[in-house]
């Protein structure tokens, strides 16, 4: 492999000739071989989008090189494009104020930054990783901020337009199905009468609920730390830096964001993260609940609830011929799964700031991202081969609401509660069915039964 010579204040060290960082990222490649966990790409590319602002903004008020200025928005936005993806190695598991990752933005976008002014014509202008890329910056005021973006945008683009989707479709679902009546369950026990459509209501309320405190929580992600660089007071930073590179970042996403109130909060805190992902958090125990249901309304088919379809994506098992699993509610109760993990690993690594700083940011970016992107990616996925697909069985749930002892509660105004308990206990027992029980027992006729049970008539409150 043939490498080149890079130099930091270590020394020098050799690194790949085909590859755009420099010391500082091969002697992370080199110190921390440690997992497969990579650095996030979004965390890169928000890198990119603070890198390039926080250029401009260096422009405006500290008076920096228009070339210098230039080289490194032009090398930015080719990291935004995705064109240098391979040249961001780094794992997870490094400094926990992921300094070696800022460091390797700094280090690439400094490289092609040099290369651009050598095209344009400016070989006597050059842009140092340090003193122009990281100019008026930290690693400890650039990662989180980072992290921020990163959060918000994946959130705005990917995670919240599956949230929607999701939520629409159980919309018409439960519009389709407003009038088909059947039995409810509760302890997973027969219980009174509901439509199906009601029932369906209940995951698309879940959905806007979840949808709503998504948006909620996010609005505190937007507070971003740029501008307190070491410490929180702002050293090396002109006034009004982490304000500007606020606004610029806002016009460049096409996302809000404003500055922390309080850079020594910002550092050493990821509270506003750690309240976002518990809502990410009852997010998953939503899906989870809706993508069990499902499961078990569709068990069967023929010695299940086989109350609903599914579609049979594919063949489920290797022995057993024609048999399909819901595999896509499998799929998405074990992405919920991982996201209540998550949350164990963000509030813990949330509370160790230190001081002036959390050592524990890039375990809880690769976290709060890996769970949106599992959610966001189940939903969709969820949505495609399995919700659109699910139909009701109306001649099976009309059967389960004919069986049901349940219907019984609708005597209780007219005979009293242990009467009708009488009755259902009788028709148990003798396996007959409530209405003949009820006739049995001499408390009822037929036609008072008639009257009085009708389960379309127990679906609503009055």
């Amino acid at each position: 492999m043939k490498t080149r010579t890079e130099t930091d204040t270590i020394g020098p060290i050799e690194v790949p000739a085909d590859r755009f960082w420099g010391a500082q990222t091969q002697r992370s490649l080199e110190n921390f071989k440690i997992g497969t966990e990579k650095m996030p790409i979004a965390v890169v590319r928000a890198f990119a989008e603070l890198k390039k602002a926080t250029a401009i903004a260096n422009g405006q008020l500290k008076d920096m090189d228009a070339r210098k200025v230039t080289a490194i928005t032009y090398a930015a936005d080719q990291v935004i494009a995705g064109k240098l993806d391979d040249h961001f190695p780094l794992v997870v598991w490094q400094t926990g104020s992921g300094t070696q990752s800022n460091m390797n933005m700094n280090e690439v976008l400094a490289y092609i930054a040099n290369d651009y002014l050598d095209e344009q014509g400016h070989e006597d202008v050059r842009v140092h990783p340090n003193d122009d890329v990281n100019a008026s910056q930290s690693s400890n005021d650039t990662f989180p901020t980072a992290m921020h973006i990163a959060t918000v945008v994946y959130a705005e683009h990917d995670l919240l337009p599956a949230l929607q989707q999701f939520e629409a479709t159980l919309a018409k679902k439960e519009a389709d199905f407003k009038d088909v009546v059947k039995i409810g369950r509760t302890h997973l026990q027969d219980a009174t009468p509901l439509t199906f459509g009601q029932e369906l209501s209940g995951f698309r309320h879940m959905l806007a609920t979840c949808t709503k405190m998504v948006r909620e929580s996010l609005h505190y992600v937007r507070a971003l730390t740029i501008g307190g660089t070491a410490v929180g007071t702002g050293l090396n930073a002109p006034i009004g830096f982490g304000a500007a590179v606020c606004e610029q970042l806002s016009k460049q996403t096409g996302v809000t964001f404003q500055p922390s109130e309080n850079y020594f909060h910002g550092l050493t805190s990821h509270d506003e993260l750690t309240h976002f992902h518990g809502a990410l958090k009852a997010l998953a125990a939503d899906v989870f609940k809706i993508a069990n249901d499902i499961r078990l309304l569709a068990s069967g088919p023929r010695c299940g609830i086989g109350e609903v379809t599914i579609p049979a994506n594919e063949p489920g098992s290797s022995i057993m011929p024609g048999k399909v699993n819901p595999t896509q509610s499998e799929a998405l109760t074990m992405v919920a799964a991982q996201v209540l993990g998550n949350d164990a690993t963000i509030g813990f690594a949330a509370s160790q700031g230190h001081f002036q700083l959390n050592v524990f940011k890039p375990v809880i970016i690769y976290n709060v991202l890996q769970s949106m992107r599992l959610l966001a990616d189940g939903l969709n996925n969820f949505h495609d081969k399995c919700l659109i697909g699910l139909e009701a069985d109306e001649e099976k749930m009309n059967q389960y609401l004919g069986d049901s002892l349940m219907l019984v509660t609708a005597l209780n105004p007219h005979i009293g509660y242990e009467n009708a308990a009488h009755i259902a206990k009788k028709a148990h027992a003798e396996k007959t069915t409530l209405k003949a029980a009820a006739i049995a027992s001499g408390l009822l006729t037929e036609e008072q039964f008639d009257q009085y049970v009708v389960p379309k008539n127990m679906i609503a409150s009055k």
